[in-house]
This record gives C-alpha cells, sequence and structure tokens, in this order.
C-alpha cells in the first residue's frame, strides 16, 4: 500500500500568508459563510480539494443558469461587480487568502450578490476535479501572480498544461479571459494556450481588447502608474464532437 502524501505533487501557484483578520472579517466568516462560503471536502492541504469533491451548480445556486469562474479574485472587485449587476448569472470567486474572501463575502452582502458563491481552495484542483466538466461559461484569471524570479516560473498557474486544466471546466465555446501586466508572462500564457489544441484564439492581432467586464481596480492602476501595459487575452473552448 503505497504511504499517504503529506506534501502536494504539484508546485502550487501562491504561498500562503497567515495574519489576524480583523473582527469584521471574522464575522464575515461566521455570520456570510453560511450562504456564500462552499463547504469543500480536503485532500492533504488546508486549501486542497478532495478528488472525489464534486460541486452540483443548481443544486449549490438553487437554479440552472450560466456560471462565470474568477480564479484568483483576490478583493472580489470584479466579480463582485459582475455578481450584482447580472443576476441572471451565477458567479464563483476561488482565492486561497482569508482577508480576500472575507472581504469579497462582505460586498457581496452590502451590493445584494446572492448569486455568488467563494471558495477557499487551489484553482487547478477546482478546474480538473471540483467543478463538473464543461460547467462554465466562462473562466477569468485576472492578474494572477507573476512569480517574476526565474527559479520560481514554475509557480506560475498559466504553465504548460493548463490549458487542458482550464478547457475541461468550460462548455464547448466557454471563454478563458486573462489579463497581466507582467509582458513575460503575458507571452508565456499566449504561448501556452496558443499550444493547446483544446482551446483557441477568440482575438485578432497580437492582444485582445481590454475586457470590458473587468473594473478598474486600484492594483490596475497601481500598474499602469508604474508603466506597465495590462494585456488581455481571451481564449474559446473548442468542441468536444
Amino acid at each position: 500500500m503505497p504511504e499517504p502524501r503529506t506534501f502536494r505533487d504539484e508546485p502550487v501557484s501562491f504561498v500562503r500568508r497567515s495574519g489576524r483578520m480583523s473582527d469584521a472579517q471574522e464575522r464575515a466568516f461566521s455570520e456570510l459563510g453560511p450562504h456564500y462560503l462552499l463547504d469543500v471536502p480536503r485532500d492533504v492541504a488546508w486549501t486542497s480539494v478532495h478528488p472525489e469533491a464534486r460541486l452540483e451548480p443548481a443544486a449549490e445556486y438553487g437554479r440552472v443558469a450560466d456560471l462565470y469562474v474568477e480564479i484568483g479574485s483576490g478583493q472580489g472587485h470584479a466579480i463582485v461587480a459582475a455578481a450584482s449587476s447580472r443576476p441572471g448569472d451565477d458567479f464563483l470567486a476561488v482565492e486561497v487568502f482569508r482577508a480576500g474572501l472575507a472581504r469579497t463575502m462582505l460586498d457581496a452582502d452590502r451590493e445584494g450578490a446572492r448569486n455568488l458563491r467563494v471558495v477557499e481552495a487551489n484553482a487547478p484542483e477546482v478546474l480538473s476535479s471540483y467543478l463538473p466538466e464543461g460547467a462554465a461559461r466562462e473562466v477569468w484569471i485576472f492578474f494572477p501572480d507573476p512569480w517574476h524570479k526565474s527559479k520560481h516560473n514554475k509557480r506560475r498557474l498559466v504553465r504548460p498544461g493548463f490549458g487542458e486544466t482550464a478547457a475541461r471546466a468550460l462548455r464547448d465555446g466557454g471563454l478563458l479571459r486573462l489579463a497581466t501586466d507582467w509582458e513575460d508572462y503575458a507571452l508565456q500564457m499566449r504561448d501556452v494556450l496558443d499550444a493547446d489544441p483544446l482551446v483557441e484564439r477568440a482575438f485578432d492581432g497580437e492582444w485582445a481588447e481590454r475586457f470590458d467586464g473587468r473594473v478598474m481596480t486600484a492594483f490596475e492602476r497601481k500598474g499602469l502608474a508604474k508603466g506597465r501595459d495590462i494585456r488581455d487575452l481571451v481564449y474559446r473552448r473548442r468542441s468536444r464532437a
């Protein structure tokens, strides 16, 4: 019998940073968590997902609707804005930092975005097993950690093989939207996804137009203020037929 695993088989695209949450953030988990926070069976680590765990969107949201998934949702600015303005769609925020999840729940509650759920989990496991195959209308990845040091590039979320992971979660014709302010990461994203047979470009030219569904955040403004260009990409899931 193989020994139980006590570590991850693959490098993760984040580093856990512990820190004391504010009283308001703690209350978000205790008071708002029952509605917004998905209770995910774990595997090895706290942010892992048990291989047999599956989300049932219709049961969780109480209806059948288009599902939009944001990977690395941070403080939740983009997904809360989308969920609050589009009550006919369902939204899932995937994040590992508890303070960001708390902020997302607080803002969603304030805006009445009851069509939003959050999950504290490692993104590749959400895409590769937790979501039903073909569940997502769109997957968003806005400003993922660039891991700009060469020795850390292996931790980047979008690396060879990621296209297949994202394509599994997307319905046929579904969209994978990405944005970054790091040129070398943008080039890597494009190279990785151009090479993947399961997705195709959904834009003309060198880069996609800025996605108008992405709200302008302080993070994006900071990148622009530093003289960094924001590069968008969008890929379409090819038909499984």
